[in-house]
């Protein structure tokens, strides 16, 4: 101990103790930085926004669609929505998150292993970032719960029960985990810089291209032309709306992973974009068709969180407020004229909101990222790049779920038959497949 006290007291010997108690509170800051810590305001904001994606299902989506349908299907609709929950649930966590997030070896540009499956590897300790891997899990699922649940907006009123269990699950295996495994697992389309901050491509391409599909494939509602199609209840409507807005908060900032300044833009873009689309609907429909509608408000506002869904972490408020204006008008075109154009009936207009609503949104992105929000520029600050590589996203994802989508339809309906017959669709699907009736 004398010997250390005298070494202290010369120059070259108390540079010495300096040094090296500098390098030892270096290594273990830097110990430090390279194994992620827990932090509980990251992993609180997670679990809240994991409550209000669930919310955006059950009650948001059952709700939204249930008022849109004819009152002898109002059961049969919010039903899908339910049991879909329980059934993604259960997907998700045997074989769903695996396909999406785990190591796919030589095939992990395209799909994950299954080395994750039935969460057999996650203990209370296992970390993503900075946030336990549970919640990661779960926040996760509640987008794999959503997404299928969008789908049946478009066969609303047609489909059987059965089949929509088959179609959807199988779906979700297939289509929407390595869709998420390319954007977000580490796949191809995430490593050539696609930039989907909360699902344009993964949630609302994919669901509206979906549905799409299956409107075709399925065929028109018997009475489509001389029937009165209209919502039964557009109250229930808006209140499923009112929980899909609020419940989108936790969509998109939630994605940021964190309780910080990105969740922060995230939250101020989304309220800004819905707004800005929701008006954007409400003064076209009035100037075109004589009346601003409830229902028109309501489905602008659900295409502007469709359409800031990619951008939410990549663009600035004023980004914000021209792309959500914009996809208030091509959605609305898409769900009142390009339909009728085409002649296919998308019962609720999942392809004219989801699918148009994120294909504007994904392009849209690459046009006004600012890379001081997201780290990276768009068209505007002069990387035109971007927008083609927003397309390539666009393209890879119409393409295979299109493809899929066809061929699980096809079997489903060789297995069990996609349609209900004449008389349980014209009597109502409440009565016919679940013995019930709202008086």
């Amino acid at each position: 101990m004398r010997l250390f006290y005298k070494s202290l007291c010369k120059p070259m010997g108390l540079m010495a103790f300096i040094w090296t108690a500098l390098l030892l509170s270096m290594d273990t800051a830097l110990g430090a930085e390279a194994k992620p810590k827990l932090d509980s305001g990251d992993t609180a904001w997670m679990l809240t926004s994991t409550a209000l994606v669930l919310l955006m299902t059950i009650p948001g989506v059952a709700f939204f669609y249930g008022g849109m349908v004819r009152k002898k299907n109002l059961l049969t609709t919010v039903m899908q929505s339910f049991a879909l929950t329980c059934l993604m649930s259960i997907i998700w966590m045997v074989i769903g998150y695996s396909l999406a997030f785990g190591n796919g070896g030589g095939f992990n540009a395209f799909v994950g292993g299954l080395d994750k499956m039935f969460l057999s590897h996650m203990t209370t300790d296992t970390l993503n970032g900075t946030i336990p891997e549970s919640v990661f899990v779960i926040f996760q699922m509640t987008f794999a719960i959503i997404t299928p649940a969008l789908v049946c907006g478009a066969f609303a009123d047609r489909m059987k029960f059965s089949a929509m269990l088959l179609f959807l699950g199988a779906w979700s295996i297939i289509v929407y985990a390595p869709v998420t495994h390319w954007v977000w697992g580490g796949g191809f389309l995430g490593s050539h810089g696609v930039l989907d901050f909360a699902g344009g491509t993964v949630v609302h391409i994919n669901s509206g291209i979906a549905g799409l599909v299956a409107a075709i494939v399925l065929g028109k509602r018997y009475g489509y032309k001389t029937e009165n199609m209209a919502p039964h209840n557009l109250a229930l409507s808006v209140a499923g709306a009112a929980f899909l807005w609020v419940g989108w908060f936790g969509f998109n900032a939630g994605s940021a992973l964190a309780a910080n300044g990105g969740a922060g833009m995230a939250m101020a873009v989304t309220q800004i974009a819905t707004a800005a689309a929701a008006m954007a609907w409400l003064f076209a429909e009035w100037i075109l068709r004589g009346k601003p509608s409830v229902l028109g408000i309501v489905s602008g506002a659900v295409a502007g969180l469709v359409a800031i869904t990619p951008a939410a972490g990549f663009v600035d408020p004023m980004g914000a407020l021209i792309l959500g204006a914009v996809a208030g008008i091509v959605c609305f075109w898409a769900s009142v004229y390009l339909k009728n154009m085409l002649g296919y009936d998308d019962s609720l207009d999942v392809f004219g909101i989801h699918g148009v609503g994120g294909i504007v949104g994904a392009l849209l992105t690459g046009v006004f990222a600012v890379k001081a929000i997201g780290g990276t520029s768009g068209l505007l600050e002069g990387n035109p790049g971007q927008v083609l590589i927003q397309l390539e996203g666009i393209v890879a994802t119409i393409l295979w779920c299109a493809v899929a989508t066809f061929v699980i339809l096809k079997i489903v309906d060789g297995l069990v038959g996609l349609r209900v017959d004449e008389e349980t669709e014209i009597e109502g699907l409440d009565l016919n497949l679940h013995g019930e009736t709202v008086q």
